[in-house]
């Protein structure tokens, strides 16, 4: 009789906690990041631009593939 062949592990990836740390994942699934350029040179900024930078947006559908990955740990 032949041996059972032993089914490969499954490789679990582990999650990269500093991406982890700078982005949060909505409701629906986005993932939601800060901007750059806030706080470098900010005394050459006008207040309008230092007002949107400092709030969040959503990662582009672009990268959202990749960073999803980065997360699925």
């Amino acid at each position: 009789m032949k041996a059972k062949a032993k089914k490969p592990k499954k490789i679990k990836m582990k999650t990269k906690k500093t991406f982890a740390k700078r982005v949060k994942e909505t409701g629906s699934g986005k993932l939601k990041r800060s901007h750059n350029y806030i706080s470098h040179f900010a005394a050459n900024k006008t207040h309008k631009q230092k007002k949107h930078l400092s709030k969040p947006t959503t990662v582009s559908a672009s990268d959202m593939k990749r960073d999803k990955q980065l997360l699925q740990g």
